[in-house]
């Protein structure tokens, strides 16, 4: 089997040299907790990692799609679609993807004096499901804000920036019942199209069928789309996939990622059939639309 460290398409990721970060590691605001490397692999398959000796920083991997392994301390874990580990450091480890389901990762390679105290007591992955109280969009939300911050960060400002976001991030994950529960009251006044509505979004970058989001919800396919489109007016479905272009609207506004990158990140194979969709439901391209907005700035 073929194995792969980096290299993949539509991979992204960003570091800064060793030096500038040990320079860096001496301000108070950023030498307890600071990144040392951040990405976002999709679909990497053949990827493997193996470090013998282990290394000197601790690292976090959020597996959003598909599924790979983990081993460390003799053992070897499946990691799941919605489920994270925490590498501690100084430990050897291995991991890679799965060949027939590659998965999709976000990561963060991080320091500092109080990096070890974000080293979970086992090693097993942890679960991070959509449901009614998650906030999985707002989480890779702010992993592309700490990812922007972190790849400007030769200046200074933004580096503190990258470095205090990053104890908020990683207690969306440890701190998790807490991260959910400071918006939770709100969703339970949600209407059952209201509800349906929350969980497409969380899943945005994946891609749903009818059958999967009425089997979530307990109902007949048929059932399930008559109630939702009594209450909306609009297929499931249809609904679905407004949402995927409102969201690539938003990434089109706020990033300068690629189209492509776009079109991986919301889950579609081919960046023409996203483009075509785009085209069909906002009557205007992809990349005149970003031309249009950047002008009304």
């Amino acid at each position: 089997m073929a194995k792969i460290k980096e290299g993949f398409k539509g991979e992204r990721f960003v570091f800064l040299p060793e030096q500038l970060l040990e320079a860096y590691s001496q301000d108070p605001l950023i030498g307890h907790l600071y990144i040392r490397k951040i990405g976002y692999f999709p679909h990497v398959k053949y990827h493997y990692v193996q470090k013998e000796k282990g290394c000197d920083y601790v690292m976090l991997i959020y597996c959003t799609d598909g599924k790979g392994w983990y081993q460390i301390d003799g053992n070897t874990y499946e990691v799941h679609q919605n489920e994270y580990i925490i590498i501690p450091k100084d430990k050897p480890y291995a991991f890679g993807a799965d060949e027939a389901e590659p998965w999709t990762i976000y990561w963060i390679h991080f320091k500092g004096d109080l990096c070890t105290h974000f080293q979970p007591a086992f090693p097993n992955p942890k679960p991070v499901l959509p449901g009614e109280h998650s906030r999985l969009q707002d989480r890779l939300q702010f992993f592309e804000e700490i990812y922007h911050a972190f790849s400007m960060a030769y200046i200074k400002e933004y580096m503190i920036f990258a470095s205090l976001s990053l104890y908020a991030f990683l207690a969306s994950f440890i701190c998790l019942e807490s991260y959910r529960g400071v918006v939770s009251q709100n969703n339970e006044r949600l209407s059952f199209s209201g509800k349906v509505i929350h969980y497409m979004q969380e899943n945005v970058q994946h891609n749903l069928s009818l059958t999967q989001l009425a089997a979530y919800f307990h109902y007949s396919p048929s059932h399930f789309s008559m109630l939702f489109q009594h209450e909306t007016g609009v297929s499931p479905i249809n609904y679905f996939l407004r949402l995927k272009i409102q969201k690539a609207c938003q990434y089109l506004e706020l990033t300068n990622l690629k189209l492509t990158e776009i079109s991986t990140l919301l889950g579609f194979e081919e960046p023409a059939y996203f483009s075509r969709l785009f085209r069909k439901i906002m009557n205007i391209s992809p990349s005149q639309y970003r031309q249009n907005e950047i002008g009304r700035r």
